[in-house]
Order: C-alpha cells, then structure tokens, then sequence
C-alpha cells in the first residue's frame, strides 16, 4: 500500500471527526456513532500500514 492509501485513510479519520462533532453538535446520536465508527476503521487501516511499513525495513 503507498502514499495513496494513508492520505485515504486519514481523510477517511478526519472525516469520521468532522461527522462526530457534527452530530455532538446537533444532538444526532446515529451520525456521532458514524463518525466514531468510521475513524475507528481508519485507525485500524492505518495500524494496518505501519505494521506493513515495518515489515518492509
């Protein structure tokens, strides 16, 4: 995976932000749980690439 696919998953983390303050903001409990869950799934992702990264070294 390169450069590409962490750009993508930081987009997907701060995007996941941006959903969870917006629904703490409006009191939209769903959209704060997406928000949640999506950066759960980018921080897995990015686990995921620094494990791969240090195989590589």
């Amino acid at each position: 995976m390169g450069l590409d696919d962490k750009i993508d998953n930081k987009s997907e983390e701060l995007g996941g932000k941006v959903k969870e303050g917006v629904g703490k903001a409006t009191d939209d409990e769903k959209l704060e749980a997406e928000g949640k869950t999506d950066q759960a799934g980018a921080n897995i992702k990015q686990a995921g690439e620094k494990i791969k990264d240090a195989f590589k070294s």
